[in-house]
Formats: C-alpha cells, sequence, structure tokens
C-alpha cells in the first residue's frame, strides 16, 4: 500500500491515539501540533466504557487507570436534588476493570503524549501543514514552517477547525453553532460523588468524579447570539446560569470564585456527509464528527476511529479498501452519537418536559456497546 511513513495533523487526543494505534501496528509515525505549548484546557472528561475498552485495546488502560478516577454509572435528581434514577452502565473492558473513568485533561493529554513518544512517534510542535498534493502514489506535503515532506497517508486529526478538512472538501463543512454553550468549574469532590451526576432542569447540571480530591461541575445554558464574556465576568455568568438551582448545586454554585478557573465554550457541531477521505488522505476525530458533550462521547469517537483506521490499515490488501473498511465501521455509529446529541441539547432548549432523557442515555449505551 505503501505507507512507508504516515503523517497525522493534530496532536490532540485522535491525534495521539492514532498515533498509539498506528505505531503498534508497526507504521512509521509523524505528528504535527501547531500549538508550540502543546496545552489544553484544564477540566476534565468523561471516559465511558466503550473507551475504556478502547484505551484497553489501545494498550494504554493501566496508564488511565493510575490517572483517573473509576466509577460505575450514572445517577440523575430533579432540580431540587431529589433522586430520579441510576443508569448502571456496562464493563466493556472486562469484570477486573471500571465501567467509567473520570480524567482530568491535563493528565489525560500527558498519558497520550507520553505513550506516542514511547512509542516511537515522531512529534513537531508549532507546526501544522500549509499545502498538500495528492499524487496517486503518495502525498506531498508542504509545512508551515517551509519545509516539506513525502507520506503514503495523511491522517487530519486536526479537530472542529481542522484546515485538513478545509483543504480536501473547501468550505462545505464547517462548524454550526447550536445556541447552546457549557461552562465548567473544577471543585473539591465530596465523599458521595462517585458517579456522574445529571441534575435535570432549565439548564443541564452534572458532577464527574476526576480523583479522590477533584471533581468538575458543568452546566449546559442557552447563549441566544453566540455572545462572548470577558474574562473578569465569567465566575459571575457562571454562577447566574445556576441561579435556579438549590441543594447541593446552589451551595457549590457559590464557590465558583475564581474567573480564571471558568472554562466556557460555546457548543458547535459538524458531520460530515460522505466519505471522509479522499485519495491518500482522510479525517478522523472531530474534523470528520464533532459533537456536543451532552452524551458524553466526543473523545471516545475519536479514539475508536484511532483503533479501527490502525486495524483496517494493518489488515487491508491496499488502501482504498482499507479506508473504505473504516467508513464501513465508523460512519453510521458517529452519526447516531452526533444526531443523538444534537437532538438533546435541542430538548434543552425547546425546554421540553415529555421527552425520555433516560432513554436516551439507555439507548447510547446500547449503541456504545456494540463492538466497533
Amino acid at each position: 500500500m505503501n505507507l512507508d511513513q504516515v503523517l497525522i495533523v493534530g496532536g490532540g487526543i485522535a491525534g495521539l491515539t492514532s498515533a498509539i494505534a498506528l505505531r503498534a501496528k508497526g507504521f512509521d509515525v509523524d505528528v504535527v501540533e501547531q500549538d508550540p505549548n502543546w496545552s489544553v484546557y484544564g477540566v476534565g472528561i468523561i471516559q465511558q466504557g466503550n473507551v475504556v475498552r478502547a484505551v484497553a485495546q489501545l494498550g494504554v488502560l493501566e496508564d488511565y487507570l493510575a490517572a483517573s478516577y473509576p466509577f460505575a454509572g450514572l445517577e440523575m435528581f430533579a432540580p431540587n436534588g431529589a433522586h430520579l434514577v441510576s443508569i448502571p452502565t456496562p464493563k466493556l473492558a472486562g469484570e477486573d476493570y471500571p465501567a467509567n473513568l473520570g480524567i482530568s485533561r491535563p493528565a489525560l493529554h500527558k498519558v497520550l503524549g507520553d505513550r506516542a513518544l514511547a512509542a516511537g512517534a515522531k512529534i513537531r510542535l508549532g507546526l501544522t501543514i500549509e499545502h498538500f498534493e495528492d499524487q496517486g502514489d503518495q502525498v506531498s506535503v508542504v509545512f508551515s514552517d517551509g519545509t516539506t515532506g513525502v507520506y503514503g497517508l495523511v491522517i487530519g486529526a486536526d479537530g472542529l477547525y481542522s484546515k485538513t478538512r478545509s483543504m480536501l472538501f473547501g468550505d462545505r463543512y464547517a462548524p454550526a453553532f447550536t445556541g447552546q454553550a457549557v461552562w465548567r468549574y473544577n471543585l473539591p469532590r465530596p465523599d458521595d460523588v462517585t458517579a456522574l451526576h445529571v441534575y435535570t432542569g432549565p439548564n443541564s447540571v452534572g458532577l464527574v468524579p476526576l480523583s479522590d480530591e477533584a471533581m468538575y461541575l458543568f452546566v449546559t445554558s442557552p447563549e441566544p447570539g453566540n455572545p462572548w464574556f470577558a474574562l473578569e465576568d465569567r465566575a459571575a455568568e457562571m454562577r447566574s446560569r445556576l441561579a435556579f438551582a438549590g441543594g447541593r448545586i446552589g451551595a457549590l454554585r457559590e464557590q465558583i470564585v475564581d474567573d480564571a478557573a471558568v472554562v466556557y465554550r460555546p457548543l458547535e457541531a459538524l458531520f460530515v456527509d460522505r466519505d471522509w477521505f479522499e485519495g491518500r488522505v482522510i479525517l478522523i476525530g472531530d474534523a470528520a464528527h464533532a459533537t456536543t458533550p451532552h452524551l458524553g462521547q466526543g473523545a471516545g469517537m475519536a479514539i475508536e476511529d484511532s483503533l479501527v483506521l490502525a486495524d483496517e490499515l494493518a489488515k487491508a490488501k491496499d488502501l482504498p479498501t482499507a479506508l473504505s473498511g473504516f467508513m464501513a465501521r465508523r460512519y453510521d455509529r458517529c452519526k447516531f452519537i452526533v444526531e443523538a446529541s444534537l437532538e438533546v441539547g435541542q430538548w434543552q432548549l425547546d425546554r421540553r418536559t415529555d421527552v425520555d432523557n433516560p432513554g436516551m442515555v439507555h439507548r447510547m449505551f446500547e449503541v456504545t456497546s456494540q463492538p466497533i
């Protein structure tokens, strides 16, 4: 297949897990990341059962366990704190491993970066692609510093605002603001927050354990017009999104005082509704299927992409077969996650009270429990 060298554009979750998976299959891998500091924002992320299974297959689960907080399921509450339902989640990696993990993004970034480097991936920072030319049997690449390279495959793992996607498909696919945003804040973890806690109400609220000491609080709110908030206003703005809440959430609200610690992100989504590749260039992760966080599966879909792509490249007799096999295994699954997450967000925007939120969560678990 002439895959002597693979280029991955983007050093985030999709890019690093792809590098680890490809190195395990014997491919030579270069990774370029445009951020010279290789930084991530400092809140956390939920890794559900399918992700625990995927990182086990990737060979990094023990590193994950050392850097994360394991938990068994999801607890749903009314805005006043009344318990509504417990939703257990399957142990897809085996009975000896947890069903879910909460992990801080800096810790996750370190685990994946260290393992990619240890596996032999060559990572260059402060660099991205400027131009590529698919020559049929190889891809000629010009980088942003003027250097060049020749690769058998280019993987665009460069996220929501993917430059690789724009080079492939022009402006046909662009992130769309959904009308909502998410606010996140790290707090000390109470002893009884040992699972994902989700509170229904006018704004969806959740508590995610990250370690013995820490958790994060999130609130998803409507934000008409996609406003921008000055740093010095963000703690007060986040507290205002929680004004409806009493009980535990009301008490936690008053601890949100550090503007710089508030992480605010408008929610945007996209789905590339065609093959995610042309010739020897392919998109994975958010570059192809960016979802909102309502079902907690954005990173999970990216990690699964990485495993499946490496598997198909290793077993197929030619590149078109490999990339088509990848699409057959990933398209419908990722499409479901994007569309179902957007549906939940729309329920929240419409203030729907006639919907089955637990049912949607159960459906998500059913889909993601299936083999990748």
